[in-house]
């Protein structure tokens, strides 16, 4: 039997994994203050961009002692700088559990074609770290954009270490605790957790990471776009605000909004907490249902901001058909925009709760899956 059509929907509908959405003060009027028009080496731009870099340190409690820098090519292009100038001097250990750490062993043998030793798990788990060779540099996703599956803490990763370890944070920074200790390299996107606009990336050195591009020059040439030294030493206006290709400043000001918005509720802590509440949103009605679950295997390893979901119902006869056809149901409804599932993961619904989801629209979302649910079910015959 179908459920009634929900009498309450939700008042922003945005629950995609990328752009996210947007932080709930954001209001065009807000980047009225974005130097456009203006050169990005103009005191005014150098400023904008410095105060991007800063204030991310500030709420993401990075080290003083680590470098942080505006890269172009969003997350993608942060971590394939540090792949292409980093990797080659040691070993290397390349860690995948869903699509993007798949990429990036692809990118590291057949591309560099380093003879790496590739730990991989099946979506909806995580590799076993106790396997893992730290004396090599080891490369991995925090948090499995495509899979839901995150690392449960820090703990896993020796601080004796000899390798690098690099890191993929793009779906982790602002909604979970990362250990800086830990983590040589970490990138991320400003539309992610932020909810910024596209296009850049944010790369984290620690010490130990410019050490390395200061004493190694890959085998092979690098791009341009690729290049963070100088004379063999670290091209520091990078990590001042030096961009290495010409930023949007009208993005620039979008995630300055988002920082400051992130700041006066309260932080690092206050972002974890919106996006734990937001994943227990959906936990609980999963957790009530026999029909649907957490793609993640284990709680300990769920992630709280890209939360996928299978359907599990005897009754469906064409999985990836079925799951298509509710979100499809959930978007003409106008109550769920591109919550299908990544198009290389298990077929299902893939619900976005990082900081910038507000609990209410998760909250009026629920009933609608069960609605959508029932309703396809029954159209199946």
């Amino acid at each position: 039997m179908v459920t009634e059509t929900p009498a309450t929907r939700p008042a922003d509908p945005r629950f995609s994994s990328g752009p996210c959405a947007k932080a709930p003060i954001f209001s065009l009027d807000k980047l009225a203050d974005a130097a456009l028009g203006r050169s990005h080496r103009a005191a005014l731009g150098k400023a904008k961009l410095k105060a991007a870099i800063e204030t991310t340190r500030e709420i993401l409690g990075v080290p003083a002692d680590y470098k942080i820098g505006i890269v172009p090519a969003s997350d993608t292009g942060a971590v394939e700088m540090a792949l292409w100038s980093m990797l080659g001097a040691r070993g290397v250990e390349m860690l995948a559990w869903e699509s993007f750490g798949a990429g990036w062993v692809s990118d590291v043998v057949k591309q560099l074609k380093l003879e790496a030793r590739v730990h991989e798990a099946p979506y909806g788990e995580i590799v076993d770290f106790a396997g893992v060779d730290f004396s090599n540099d080891v490369v991995f996703t925090w948090n499995g954009t495509t899979s839901g599956v995150r690392v449960p803490n820090g703990d896993v990763i020796p601080a004796d270490r000899e390798g690098l370890t690099i890191c993929d944070a793009t779906s982790a920074a602002f909604a979970q605790d990362l250990p800086w200790d830990k983590l040589d390299v970490t990138t991320f996107s400003w539309q992610k957790v932020m909810g910024g606009e596209a296009a850049h990336g944010m790369l984290i050195l620690s010490p130990r990471a410019v050490e390395r591009l200061e004493s190694y020059t890959p085998a092979w040439p690098l791009p341009k776009i690729f290049r963070m030294t100088k004379g063999g030493k670290l091209n520091a206006g990078i990590f001042e605000g030096a961009t290495i290709n010409t930023p949007s400043m009208l993005a620039v000001e979008d995630y300055l909004v988002a920082l400051d918005w992130a700041k006066s509720i309260g932080g690092l802590s206050a972002l974890m907490a919106r996006a734990d509440a937001n994943a227990a949103v959906v936990a609980g009605f999963v957790d009530s249902r026999e029909w649907i679950e957490n793609l993640a295997t284990d709680p300990a390893t769920r992630s709280n901001t890209s939360v996928c979901l299978k359907f599990t119902d005897a009754r469906i006869k064409d999985g990836a058909a079925f799951a298509k056809a509710v979100a499809k149901r959930l978007e003409a409804e106008g109550v769920a925009y591109d919550i299908g599932a990544y198009r290389d993961a298990p077929a299902g619904l893939r619900i976005w709760c990082g900081a910038t989801v507000e609990a209410a629209n998760l909250e009026a979302l629920m009933p609608w899956i069960e609605w959508a649910f029932e309703t396809e079910i029954a159209a199946q015959g």
